[in-house]
């Protein structure tokens, strides 16, 4: 009986040990299941890169993602949309990279949920190309057409108010490369962390100020490729411009495309003056009588009229209220004036400081040789006449030859006085 439970034991034993190497296989089996990489990406520590796959939509890997993934890369897939919270379960996400996709259109949170976002780049995609054609509304949402805005038709394009809702942490965003005609309003006013931002190579004409206003930590700004007429609409913008490389940001070529005398030029080498015919188009615009319209009386056909007053401190920008802000005719130029006046007046300061101080070195040395003559009972330098020459060197005229050793005498004497005086 003994006998028997030894040779159980053992072939327990061996069964154990033979068993031992599956179930270690299995056990990092369901680690790996447990961490959750997709079977068709790559994954290496916190980051998914799920990208050329031909991916048309997000199910086949959202659902095999962990919840810590911190970057997660889509690039040169099919994705066409983006549905409302798709995203949400991805908490711990900071990059985010769904370039090079046909993506036209997002729904209004979209990115909800991803508080931890930093980076979010959207370039080579078609957002300003939705594949619907408009029809007319009766709604009042403001939509570019050639260049401009019209009332009462759909919005063509992708982006919306609410597609960037929630990113507060947000520190760069890449929109080039998708044919955007213009930058919907709101669009970037939950982004007061952004820094860095690219809107080049679309189909830009002008840029609405109140739409930037709110990036107040914007360092960088990317704008080339864009067919820009540097005309009044894209006057306020010039001015937030060069506001925004006064405090140490950087912008890079904003060449025109129209008018035609100004075609190639950097519109920051534009002087501002430039802009102030658009001041008398504005009043032509008014009437002689102040209305919008001939004939109008002040006020009637002003589009701006039924909108309430702007509170102290802000100035109206086209529909919204901006804080007014005091802007030199040139910022970078009024720079330089006031450090070369601020050079110049320092230097005139110290030439009259040291012409002040010799001046007054001077007088107290005369005052004191003055006092030691007149202790000493030799006339002072007031009372002397020609006789005095003699100190200098120069003979008197009333000096006969015989009386010059007596006056060099004399002369030797207080040339002697002065030089161990002083």
């Amino acid at each position: 009986m003994l006998r028997l439970n030894r040779d159980g034991r053992s072939r327990l034993e061996s069964l154990v040990c033979a068993a031992l190497p599956s179930l270690l296989v299995g056990l990092v089996a369901l680690l790996g299941l447990g961490r959750g990489c997709p079977s068709i990406c790559t994954c290496d520590g916190n980051t998914s890169d799920c990208s050329g796959l031909g991916l048309l939509s997000l199910i086949p890997v959202l659902h095999q993602l962990p919840k810590d993934t911190l970057a997660l890369r889509l690039p040169q897939n099919n994705l066409s949309s983006l549905g409302a919270e798709e995203l949400s379960n991805l908490s711990s996400l900071e990059v985010l990279d769904l370039s090079s996709n046909h993506l036209f259109s997002l729904s209004p949170g979209a990115f909800a949920g991803l508080g931890s976002l930093r980076w979010l780049n959207l370039s080579s995609n078609y957002l300003g190309f939705p594949p619907a054609t408009p029809e007319p509304t009766n709604g009042t949402e403001a939509t570019p057409v050639g260049g401009g805005i019209q009332e009462g038709v759909v919005a063509l394009t992708g982006l919306n108010k609410g597609v960037l809702q929630g990113l507060g942490l947000l520190r760069g965003l890449d929109l080039s490369l998708n044919g955007l005609a213009y930058v919907p309003k709101g669009l970037l006013e939950d982004l007061q962390a952004l820094v860095w931002l690219s809107l080049a190579g679309n189909r830009l004409q002008a840029l609405e100020r109140a739409t930037f206003q709110p990036l107040g930590d914007l360092q960088h700004l990317r704008l080339a490729g864009n067919p820009w007429e540097c005309d009044c609409r894209l006057r306020d913008f010039k001015h937030w411009m060069e506001w925004m490389i006064y405090r140490g940001g950087q912008v890079d070529a904003v060449q025109c495309s129209l008018p035609k005398d100004l075609s190639g030029r950097d519109i920051r080498t534009i002087p501002v003056e430039m802009f102030n015919y658009c001041l008398q188009l504005e009043n032509q615009a008014r009437g002689p009588s102040g209305g919008y319209g001939p004939g109008l009386p002040a006020g009637v056909g002003d589009p701006r009229a039924s909108r309430p007053p702007c509170p102290p401190g802000r100035v109206t920008s086209g529909e919204d209220c901006v804080r007014q802000r005091y802007r030199p005719a040139s910022v970078r130029r009024a720079a330089g004036t006031q450090i070369v006046a601020g050079v110049v007046c320092g230097v005139v300061c110290v030439m009259m400081v040291v012409a002040a101080t010799y001046g007054c070195i001077y007088a107290s040395l005369m005052a004191k040789y003055q006092r030691e003559l007149k202790n000493r009972g030799q006339p002072l330098m007031s009372e002397t006449g020609p006789e005095t020459d003699a100190e200098d060197g120069v003979a008197s005229p009333l000096t006969s030859p015989e009386e010059k050793p007596e006056a060099e005498e004399s002369s030797g004497i207080v040339h002697g006085y002065r030089i161990s005086s002083f």
